[in-house]
């Protein structure tokens, strides 16, 4: 059945799934088995060892691959352009190897910690690669570093990890594939999930998730994917994957799939939750500032409104009194977790400062707007009353 021809809502419940052959079993079993035997030498059903074929990898890796529009036939890739690893720096680490030594990435300026961590703590130093940060807010900045023809490779975090920037993708692809058409597009697109936002649409190569996060949905699976619809990166990735080796093991990849059965429904809540509370805090005067991409007061909110169909749970502010107000706010809440990590069907706070970007280095967190007063909200899938009456009451 072509399952990418129904809405999303279905397609997050049957995208590239089939009844397990021998039993029949709608959910694909957990395939433990490190290797396979073989009828000859070379002659097998399709797996030789697991990290190179997994079928409960490949059940998952089809459904994000689906779900992000990448139109690779399964006849053609067993995963339809989608890998699983197990992190979300595990997949992006894999995707910097599709470079060559001494290559030129154009960057995001205000990236995740550890991806930043990732490019200049890392590979700068041992794959030489060269990092330019932009901030791709501003298409004339981007435009310039992009005008001597010599990047490889574009990355771009939409929304941005934690000031919500938003990134014009389409307008993004243009200008670098006019610079120059062999560049490779990546887009980090956990924050929105292919729920709210399909980077493959707006003409980029590959998108990458932390499965972490809004994928899986409860806090207990630590993974990451990379989906491409182009044939000749999918050839090179499945290469990359199984020769680098920091695949998904089969139990989180199930746990995973069975996160994204509720997908649809957990972000519709999101959504709704997301930008009810994020309304109530731009009103609220303990509140300096809000940046949430569903506001219209957000800077980029024309972006918002062009190709994403919600803003997901995902809220910055301001809180008046610096850090002091900030460390009793965090020490007030009761139902929102003083915790790293976001997307759980759990409520979550995060001070960026201290906590996720702290390895960011201090002049780059004040060039990006991160301050002490910063604070950072996953709004989960409580009751959103009760979650309103939590924040009002930890900062009033």
């Amino acid at each position: 059945m072509q399952h990418d021809r129904f809405r999303i809502s279905t397609q997050v419940i049957h995208a590239g799934q089939h009844p397990e052959p021998v039993t029949g079993a709608v959910m694909p079993p957990i395939f433990t088995a490190s290797t396979y035997a073989q009828e000859s030498p070379g002659r097998h059903k399709g797996f030789e060892y697991s990290r190179s074929h997994n079928p409960t990898r490949y059940a998952l890796e089809r459904m994000v691959a689906r779900l992000e529009g990448s139109q690779i036939p399964e006849d053609k890739d067993p995963s339809c352009g989608g890998f699983a690893f197990a992190s979300g720096l595990a997949a992006i680490g894999t995707a910097l190897e599709l470079l060559n030594s001494g290559d030129t990435v154009v960057a995001m300026d205000d990236l995740y910690g550890g991806t930043n961590r990732l490019f200049s703590r890392v590979r700068q130093r041992s794959s030489g690669l060269k990092f330019r940060y932009v901030d791709l807010t501003n298409l004339d900045a981007f435009s310039r570093a992009m005008d001597d023809g010599a990047v490889a490779m574009v990355w771009v975090e939409t929304p941005t990890n934690p000031t919500l920037k938003l990134a014009d993708l389409a307008e993004i692809a243009r200008i670098a594939r006019k610079a120059n058409p062999q560049v490779i597009l990546g887009c980090d697109n956990t924050f929105a999930s292919p729920i709210n936002q399909r980077p493959l649409e707006h003409g980029f190569d590959i998108v990458m998730h932390s499965s972490t996060k809004y994928l899986n949905g409860h806090s207990d699976v630590v993974g990451g994917l990379l989906v491409t619809g182009r044939h000749d990166l999918c050839e090179r990735l499945r290469f990359l994957q199984n020769a680098i080796g920091s695949v998904m093991g089969p139990f989180d990849a199930y746990l995973t799939l069975r996160g994204i059965k509720t997908l649809d429904v957990r972000m519709r809540r999101h959504n709704e939750s997301g930008l009810r509370i994020a309304q109530v805090l731009e009103k609220h005067p303990r509140v300096e500032k809000v940046l949430y991409p569903a506001l219209p007061s957000h800077p980029q909110h024309a972006i918002y409104r062009k190709q994403m169909t919600g803003a997901a749970g995902m809220i910055t502010f301001f809180i008046k009194g610096g850090l002091d107000a900030a460390r009793r706010f965090l020490e007030r809440v009761r139902i929102f977790a003083c915790a790293e990590s976001l997307g759980g069907v759990e409520s979550l706070v995060d001070h960026p400062a201290i906590m996720t970007h702290a390895s960011v280095p201090p002049a780059m967190r004040k060039e990006l707007g991160i301050s002490d007063s910063l604070i950072r909200l996953s709004v989960g899938i409580e009751d959103c009353d009760d979650l309103i009456e939590d924040l009002r009451q930890a900062l009033e």
